[in-house]
């Protein structure tokens, strides 16, 4: 919602309210004790409710950008390598 309200300023649409309700689906297996636990993302849902008098052209322009611009929705569809380390009291930790 950041970044719709970012690309309505840059493109002067004045947006009076937003509302998101996201929804993820999501599952776990394995087990913690067995260490082979493991999670996934099924999927994720969103519904965007835009409050504005503005041009409806206007706003779908904005939420395409907003949409593009968005680091987090573009991680999750075009995956990028994630790099994680561990420091253990200061200390690399093997995991």
């Amino acid at each position: 919602m950041t970044q719709v309200s970012r690309y309505g300023h840059m493109l002067k649409v004045r947006i009076d309210a937003l509302r998101m309700k996201v929804t993820a689906r999501y599952r776990v297996e394995g087990s913690v004790l067995q260490d082979t636990i493991e999670g996934r993302m099924l999927g994720a849902e969103t519904v965007l409710e835009v409050e504005s008098a503005a041009d409806p052209a206007m706003i779908a322009r904005v939420i395409r950008n907003a949409e593009r611009g968005c680091f987090v929705r573009q991680a999750l569809t075009k995956p990028v390598p994630v790099v994680a380390r561990t420091l253990l009291n200061g200390a690399e930790l093997k995991t």
